[in-house]
């Protein structure tokens, strides 16, 4: 069969090379083409577009940036119809996704969607077009089947898709021959905006406590000297390195972590790194998002949501300061705060599931109905 996927980040890149190895179990003959990174590149996806050309963070960036947006989606469009998909299978990346669904629907197309939007806290009447075009819904969060239930759609909860990295890293030796034991990571986000705003906070509030050694985890999509430049503009810990392609690595061995709210909060925890979450966008886009999710949820990690419960710190726009960052990190390297987080990630990881995600939503995929 031929599948088309469309992941436009780089989580998306990482859970849809993991889909494409097991779709190729079960169809060794299959032409893969999409959306994607180089983790799908390499499981065999012929890229149509590199996730480096969609980043657009925000309300504010969105709509400076719609023109490129709308030339994009009709490429998309394009492309899908000259390739001619038995099925395709959108990856989170809600925004683009979700409209290229209703396009796609009424032009006969399978359509799975594996990863859900976060449609539970953000623009829930999505969850409308879902259900006219989504053929096979494929969650990842405990929570997700039922809500989705709740409001007349089938969803599948097929496990979360990190559980099986992160097995597959753990007790591994660092790929750079590096050894990371006892570091703390500072995770600073995938783009530009959110590593430029974010970074120069947490580098100042690693260096009120120089005793550590810390290493940033350079995003896939980002060059190297772009870390340098923001360390070279001062405050930064006297012990401190960058590394890129060992991000997993890192984790497998890290005290503790400083990061940028997102998919990195889950893999973080995963690897039973007790972290502070740290997060502050632009002040339009933040506030808009505010008015319009602050009722529906209660927090903005995935480690919170997934318990239900505060178990990370989360510094939140004006709350995400030098002080506070390095107020929040002296409390989880050493004490019961710690201690406390340790025992509840240990929760964590077993209400996600027991792995195999990406084989189970593969099975689904193919067999169709």
């Amino acid at each position: 069969m031929k599948y088309y996927i469309i992941a436009g980040e780089p989580s998306g890149d990482l859970h849809g090379s993991n889909l494409v190895k097991a779709l190729r179990q079960l169809d060794p003959d299959a032409e893969m083409r999409g959306w994607g990174g180089d983790l799908m590149e390499a499981a065999g996806v012929t890229l149509a577009k590199h996730y480096r050309e969609l980043a657009f963070m925000g309300i504010v960036e969105v709509v400076k940036n719609l023109r490129t947006i709308l030339g994009n989606e009709k490429f998309c469009r394009q492309d899908i119809s000259q390739f001619a998909p038995d099925r395709l299978i959108l990856i989170d990346y809600s925004g683009f996704n979700l409209r290229i669904a209703k396009w796609a629907k009424p032009a006969g197309f399978d359509i799975s969607y594996y990863i859900s939007p976060q449609v539970w806290a953000w623009r829930s009447h999505r969850v409308k077009t879902i259900k006219k075009t989504v053929d096979r819904m494929l969650v990842i969060l405990p929570f997700e089947e039922a809500w989705y239930a709740e409001r007349g759609v089938k969803a599948t909860f097929v496990g979360h898709p990190l559980l099986d990295t992160v097995a597959e890293k753990e007790g591994e030796t660092s790929t750079t021959g590096t050894d990371f034991s006892d570091c703390i990571a500072i995770l600073p986000g995938s783009r530009t905006q959110e590593i430029t705003t974010g970074l120069p906070l947490m580098l100042a509030a690693a260096a009120r406590h120089p005793e550590h050694r810390y290493v940033i985890a350079a995003a896939p999509g980002q060059e190297l000297q772009f870390y340098e430049e923001l360390i070279k503009s001062g405050g930064a810990p006297p012990r401190l390195e960058v590394i890129k392609g060992a991000t997993y690595s890192l984790l497998a061995k890290a005290k503790a972590a400083i990061v940028t709210s997102g998919t990195a909060t889950l893999e973080t925890a995963l690897f039973g790194v007790p972290q502070v979450v740290c997060y502050k966008g632009n002040a339009v886009s933040y506030a808009i998002a505010k008015r319009l999710v602050g009722k529906r949820i209660k927090y903005i990690s995935l480690v919170n949501l997934v318990m239900d419960a505060p178990i990370v710190p989360e510094l939140v726009q004006d709350d995400f300061t030098v002080d506070r960052v390095a107020e929040e990190l002296k409390k989880i390297t050493a004490g019961p705060e710690r201690d406390r987080q340790l025992r509840n990630l240990e929760q964590l990881r077993t209400k996600l599931g027991s792995g195999g995600a990406a084989t189970k939503a593969a099975r689904l995929i193919h067999q169709g109905g």
